[in-house]
């Protein structure tokens, strides 16, 4: 050990989340030092790289799985409205950050692609419409679009509907308002202004040991590369290591976590870079969950841009490995079980069946089983211009309600122990696109003396979700205007 060095802020994990919290406390507190850790060799490599995630600017446009339908057959609009008040939190802060030069070129982490959802059968048209409807009086979908006509959807999606099969009922909805973001650009840009402005920015460095002693967080830190190690020393630490969260608070017997489980599941895409498919297909579109997936198995056809280069992008198919980390160790899901959650990893597995069976039947899928999936959207589809590629690791929170198992909402938990000294994030999407806000929470647990304090300021910079919830329609409307116009992003249009 090298000795001991003392930081008011210490992050660990080099992605999206800790880079967002880390520009936020230096904003907020120019003085403090702060120091974020990060095991592998250079920012966003994880969750937060372009090719772990869908891209998918999360705002509630087009997932599915945000708007359940209730008993009655109309849809419930609760959480997109929350998805797309925290998104706007985000946009607002990247925009302020572009505006101030500190981000570059807008258009290296953010575009403008059209989000829509895609409803098949007579049932899935009937949900489509019901919504569109629950939505369209929002002023955050304002001018999302829904149609069954068949000419239109040609004209919107002509990929999909290039040797479709007439007679099948089929909808769609289209929102000219969503984004495709590259979060591994995004963080690598957050952190460099988090270094421009003092902060230690350490990678190759994995945290072994975290444990608290009196008032201060114990951080025993190892140098992959040379095998050195230090200490770190600080009154406040926020995991923001993805699936390493949980095994290093497990590791500091934070007791909130005790009887907390995991579940790793892998994503694997059906990949192309043909320019004739990618100039067919200009929108990220949506679709129905199939019986028992995850919320995270949406399956979506997706336009994306990757440095420089522009893909379509099929998916998700659930693989598995033990790891929770796509660079993580293959006993992870092993040494994360404890008598502690060995009753709730058992509920888990007891109390959803049917998430079970999706996994087994996802396993067993062969390469032509995934291009029979794709051609549920696109009917054109030859085998030989798609390559199937692996995403990144996520893990699946586990907690027992009542008795039951069950995954946690979204798959995200926010977590706070001893006085909220120490502060973590479980779980995934839509972690990346809903970061600001989820940040501007974590302060106010973390730091709720300085909230009046930091008040002005934050809602310059990020106004909270709550905060944006309170505006009426003109000023969301003005503030979804301004930061779209900063940031570059245009309505998307009709391919062709």
């Amino acid at each position: 050990m090298t000795g001991t060095e003392e930081r008011d802020v210490v992050l660990v994990g080099g992605g999206v989340i800790s880079a967002t919290l880390g520009v936020l406390l230096s904003e907020l507190e120019p003085s403090w030092t702060i120091t974020v850790v990060e095991r592998l060799d250079a920012a966003g490599l994880e969750s937060s790289s372009a090719w772990n995630n869908a891209g998918t600017g999360h705002a509630g446009l087009c997932e599915f799985n945000y708007t359940p339908r209730r008993p009655d057959g109309t849809v419930d609009p609760t959480s997109a409205v929350e998805i797309g008040e925290q998104f706007l939190t985000s946009l607002h802060l990247w925009a302020q950050l572009t505006e101030r030069g500190l981000l570059g070129a807008p258009g290296d982490f953010i575009r403008s692609v059209p989000h829509m959802g895609f409803g098949r059968g007579a049932d899935g048209v009937a949900y489509l419409r019901a919504r569109w409807a629950a939505l369209a009086d929002h002023p955050l979908f304002a001018g999302q679009e829904f149609s069954d006509d068949p000419a239109v959807l040609a004209r919107w999606l002509p990929l999909v509907f290039d040797q479709r099969p007439a007679g099948e009922p089929v909808a769609a909805t289209r929102s000219a308002q969503g984004t495709d973001v590259d979060f591994g650009v995004l963080t690598r840009r957050l952190l460099d202004v988090l270094a421009g402005r003092g902060a230690d920015v350490r990678f190759g460095q994995e945290v072994r040991a975290l444990r608290r002693h009196g008032d201060r967080w114990h951080l025993d830190v190892r140098d992959r590369r040379t095998g050195a190690r230090r200490r770190l020393r600080t009154p406040y630490v926020f995991v923001g290591a993805g699936g390493g969260t949980l095994p290093l608070l497990q590791s500091a017997r934070v007791p909130e976590v005790r009887s907390h489980g995991v579940f790793p599941i892998s994503g694997q895409f059906l990949r192309t870079d043909r320019p004739e498919l990618v100039a067919a297909h200009g929108a990220k579109l949506y679709g129905h969950a199939a019986p028992g997936a995850p919320p995270i198995s949406v399956p979506h056809l997706d336009r994306r841009v990757v440095d420089g280069r522009e893909h379509l992008l099929f998916g998700p198919f659930a693989a598995f490995s033990p790891r929770f980390l796509t660079q993580g160790r293959l006993t992870d899901l092993v040494r994360s079980v404890r008598p502690g959650n060995l009753p709730t990893l058992l509920a888990a597995a007891r109390d959803n069946r049917a998430l079970m069976a999706y996994l087994v039947r996802q396993l067993r899928q062969t390469g032509e089983d995934k291009i029979a999936a794709l051609a549920e959207f696109v009917p054109s589809v030859r085998a030989e211009d798609w390559e199937l590629v692996t995403a990144g690791q996520r893990v699946q929170v586990l907690k027992t309600a009542d008795g039951r198992g069950s995954m946690v909402g979204f798959g995200t938990e926010l977590l706070t122990s001893a006085g909220g000294s120490l502060a973590a994030l479980l779980g995934a999407s839509p972690g990346a696109s809903t970061a600001a806000a989820t940040m501007v929470d974590v302060l106010a647990a973390s730091f709720p003396g300085r909230m009046a304090g930091w008040a002005p300021q934050l809602d310059e910079l990020a106004p909270a979700a709550g905060t944006v919830r309170g505006w009426d329609a003109d000023r969301l409307a003005a503030t979804v205007a301004s930061a779209r116009a900063v940031l570059q992003l245009t309505p998307g249009g009709d391919p062709a």
